[in-house]
């Protein structure tokens, strides 16, 4: 056989790669041109918006503090209308940090383990009432709990008080005088069950998207459910559960018409939590804003460039932890 009479099949022309082909559908087509157009617009909005926020606040905070006669950050005062002003913010900022370290140490243990439980022991019947129940309270607006909180958890909190008072009054923190349980533990306990929902929805639908085959993996060398909660999901959702206490605790740093309403201030930095006393950046806002003078709005505003401050810094160190454990999480297996 004559192999000069084989057909000679030419080389195809190299085909473009899967970037090139994406590139010249996204310069070609105008949906996506106007789609990208939109998405970057939003982003940098959302940044403008931010900076005109810090903008503002800064400007009109250092209209305050330069007629200030106190030192902002250090003086236990609020006058705003005397000639001159004094004022600070130190017990504003002890407020604000503890009720929401309180309230975050009782919600997010408690939030974590109602969603292992809605995820990984309930059963179906079980878990949707449920979720449906803390979906909902979510919706509840914050005076709803402001005045369920001064009219059925106020009076019945003299029980626990007493009870902490007998046994651990002797560390200080929880020694009570006997006067109205209007104190930072109970502005702590309801900023805890007001948080609760959204720690809880976010955790739970984090361990929902915990890959199968690490469970069964875990399953297969023997290991109880309980352990493969603690192998298997809490590291997969690790990040997922920080994000969801970041903003919870946001939520509890910003939070006024409930702490308005329980809490009975005062410029003093009690030492017991069961002390009536103390006071936060937002309730602090939502009391005296009405009635301040436009000098006293001004301080007003640069107690809120401080929370707005805090915020920024709680957000940015959750990153910065996220960012840490990113390795150990599961999500990027």
């Amino acid at each position: 056989m004559d192999i000069s009479t084989t057909t000679h099949v030419p080389p195809s022309a190299p085909r473009p790669d899967a970037d090139e082909r994406r590139t010249a559908r996204g310069v070609t087509r105008p949906g996506d041109r106007i789609f990208l157009a939109l998405s970057r617009g939003s982003g940098i909005l959302l940044l403008v918006i931010m900076a005109a926020i810090a903008v503002f606040l800064t400007y009109r905070a250092c209209l305050a503090i330069s007629a200030d006669e106190g030192n902002f950050l250090t003086t236990f005062e609020w006058n705003t209308n005397t000639d001159p002003p004094v004022f600070g913010i130190a017990v504003l900022a002890f407020g604000t940090v503890v009720s929401s370290i309180v309230a975050m140490g009782l919600a997010l243990p408690v939030a974590v383990a109602i969603a292992l439980f809605l995820t990984h022991y309930a059963p179906r019947r079980l878990s949707g009432p449920i979720a449906y129940v803390i979906d909902l309270l979510a919706a509840v607006p914050s005076i709803v709990y402001g005045l369920w909180g001064a009219l059925i958890l106020v009076p019945h909190m003299q029980g626990l008080y007493g009870w902490l008072d007998q046994f651990l009054g002797w560390t200080g923190i929880f020694a009570w005088n006997g006067g109205a349980p209007r104190a930072m533990l109970t502005v702590g306990i309801l900023l805890a069950i007001m948080i609760l929902p959204i720690i809880t929805n976010v955790s739970r639908e984090v361990f929902r998207q915990v890959p199968r085959m690490h469970e069964e993996a875990a399953l297969a060398l023997g290991a109880t459910r309980w352990e493969v909660v603690r192998m298997a999901v809490l590291p997969f959702g690790r990040s997922g559960v920080i994000s969801a206490a970041m903003l919870g605790l946001g939520r509890a740093l910003g939070e006024t018409m409930a702490v308005a309403t329980v809490l009975s201030p005062s410029y003093e930095i009690q030492a017991s939590l069961l002390d009536p006393g103390g006071g936060t950046f937002a309730q602090n806002i939502a009391s005296k804003f009405g009635e301040a003078s436009v000098q006293g709005r001004d301080a007003l505003i640069a107690s809120g460039l401080v929370l707005f401050v805090i915020t920024l810094l709680v957000n940015g160190a959750a990153r910065a932890i996220i960012a840490r454990r990113k390795e150990y999480s599961g999500a990027n297996a």
